[in-house]
């Protein structure tokens, strides 16, 4: 008997962790990825929760440190950039994690460490699929035709497969924020820290160091109309726009972005669905139900959700009951991040002055020495007080 066959679509975190689960689990793996070649760049992601025992199950948790942002804290400032607040980093769950790593060097370790027999096919996406009783054929956009046991979408929030595949399923939650992602040369003036500043109008300005001699910037603002659909030169005028007059380093990061390679704007949509399978095609990581960066923890769920669906279908022939443990042991960890404390986007966002002074005393209060532990517990996402389900 030939070993089952997994389509996965999508070489991004949740893909690569799929694969290379599946693989390690007996499954023949290839990985479709619509990108000509691999994509690095990409902003600040963490390791955080039951995801860091995934990783050292992976053999990659000394790497991925290795690898590591090299920021220390995460600190709000005002206008000339004076420290008004500190959040705090201890241990390993803190505002700046222990496993702090850019999303293209993270996927990237994983890519190097996938087990041999993984197929890449890159510049090609799922054109369609059909389903019979005993597998499921995938023809690619570029005429590939392949038969297989399993189809994992892992293709990101604005899946076009998941939409095609899962019609009427997927609840798209838009919440009112634009951000911008860029990297901008580094100056004398940056230093280790995440450094965020907030103003009047809903807007932020976000400054992250990473190890390769750049500057990792944020715009984030809300209250707005989402910028994805535009082009990048339309997309860019619109901020450069809304953020007149913002202060701090805004006009830095704005020329910045002009001139940079990597920019993506993103309008922070949540997905939310009732299941995450259908037949022999299931989703993981952001295409199944996109946290956002406000819910945090996106690229643990990523990595976890690999390990899990491996785990599920270990030991079941049955692919249902196999595509419903993975949904059991998923959901209750996926909620827990998903849900948005009441308000938490306001007090993020503040539009006024009064606002911005009143989320400055909420800060105060949160990181001050009686309320830290409390402070500590919002940081602790993507963990669960249940063991990992074991992969037979």
């Amino acid at each position: 008997m030939s070993n089952p066959h997994a389509v996965v679509s999508g070489a991004g975190i949740a893909g690569l962790s799929a694969a290379y689960w599946l693989r390690s689990t007996g499954w023949e793996v290839t990985v479709i990825e619509r990108a000509p070649a691999f994509r690095d760049g990409g902003q600040n992601v963490d390791v955080r929760g039951v995801a860091r025992e995934v990783l050292d199950r992976m053999g990659l948790f000394d790497a991925v440190k290795a690898l590591n942002t090299t920021e220390t804290a995460a600190v709000f400032v005002d206008e000339r950039g004076e420290v008004t607040v500190e959040l705090p980093s201890d241990g390993p769950d803190g505002a700046t994690a222990e496993l702090e790593i850019l999303r293209g060097d993270f996927a990237r370790a994983v890519l190097d460490h996938l087990p041999d027999g993984v197929e890449m096919v890159y510049g090609d996406t799922i054109g369609g699929t059909a389903e019979d009783e005993d597998s499921i054929t995938v023809t690619t956009a570029a005429g590939r035709v392949l038969r297989a046991d399993l189809v994992v979408i892992a293709e990101g929030v604005r899946s076009a497969t998941r939409d095609r595949l899962f019609d009427g399923l997927v609840d798209r939650r838009p919440l009112g924020i634009n951000m911008v992602f860029g990297t901008i040369p580094r100056t004398d003036s940056d230093d280790d820290r995440w450094r965020w500043y907030s103003t009047v109008g809903g807007r932020q300005v976000h400054l992250r160091p990473d190890k390769h001699g750049t500057t990792r910037a944020i715009l984030a603002y809300a209250h707005a109309e989402d910028l994805a659909p535009l082009d990048r030169d339309r997309a860019l005028a619109r901020v450069r726009a809304r953020y007149a007059g913002a202060g701090w380093e805004t006009e830095r990061v704005l020329d910045g972005f002009d001139a940079s390679e990597d920019v993506y704007v993103d309008g922070l949509t949540q997905i939310r669905m009732p299941t995450w399978h259908r037949g022999r095609v299931c989703l993981v990581g952001d295409a199944a139900w996109c946290v956002t960066p406000m819910g945090g923890g996106g690229a643990s769920l990523a990595l976890t959700s690999g390990y899990v669906l491996a785990a599920g279908l270990a030991g079941r022939p049955d692919t249902e009951a196999a595509l419903t443990a993975y949904e059991s042991w998923m959901r209750p960890l996926v909620d827990s991040v998903q849900k948005l404390p009441p308000g938490v986007v306001r007090l993020a966002y503040p539009r006024t002055r009064l606002g911005l002074a009143l989320r400055t005393l909420v800060m105060r209060g949160l990181t001050s020495s009686l309320l830290t532990p409390v402070t500590a517990r919002l940081t602790r996402v993507a963990d669960s007080d249940r063991p990992l389900p074991p992969i037979a």
